[in-house]
């Protein structure tokens, strides 16, 4: 004999009715994290292109809401350290810090991919980077935005790559204070040999 289980309908409708609110509720949390993100890369952007900017200026909005997350997204920035705050008399000023700058670089890199010449100008732009291990975190930071332009790391601190991303290492060099701990070359003349291998690595 099959046996039925009794299910009462008004519980079931709580728990559509749950899972639907639980659904809701996680979107909004999703939609809320990727306007933080937004609002970082804004300030991001917006401190790069000056020395330093108060926050009432970096707010806008006359919205409260848009107000708070910009606030909160400045905090939560300058908790992580890309954000330095500095205090006058009368109000409160943000900038950019080094690792800032860095993330800063970063996002640049992540948007420009569509900017990279599909024809190839004949250069390859080459990097020498040194760095102590007591500035192991930048030297670490380096590396990864050299992969991210599409540098491969040739041997020990040497890095290559066809693509026009010079000036970019040229204003981190000088963000960062560097000199002869990284070194930018461009070049057409390279043995033939070598171009073989550079050519296989980068499908040229």
């Amino acid at each position: 004999m099959i046996g039925y289980e009794y299910v009462n309908p008004h519980t079931y409708f709580i728990d559509i009715e749950q899972c639907a609110l639980w659904r809701v509720k996680k979107i909004s949390v999703r939609v809320k994290q990727i306007m933080k993100k937004d609002y970082s890369k804004k300030i991001l952007r917006i401190l790069g292109k000056k020395s330093a900017v108060s926050l009432e200026k970096l707010k806008e909005s006359n919205d409260p809401k848009t107000s708070y997350a910009l606030t909160r997204s400045v905090k939560n920035l300058a908790e992580s350290g890309y954000v330095e705050m500095l205090h006058s008399a009368q109000q409160e000023f943000a900038r950019l810090t080094k690792k800032g700058k860095t993330r800063l670089d970063t996002l640049c890199l992540e948007g420009q991919e569509a900017l990279v010449p599909q024809t190839w100008d004949g250069y390859w732009r080459i990097i020498l980077l040194d760095l102590p291990e007591e500035r192991k975190n930048e030297r670490e930071s380096l590396r990864y935005l050299l992969k991210k332009a599409g540098f491969v790391c040739l041997k020990n601190s040497a890095w290559i790559s066809p693509f026009p991303y010079e000036h970019l290492f040229t204003n981190i060099k000088k963000d960062l204070g560097l000199t002869t701990e990284l070194m930018i070359i461009v070049t057409d003349l390279i043995d033939e040999e070598s171009k073989k291998v550079l050519f296989e690595t980068f499908g040229k």
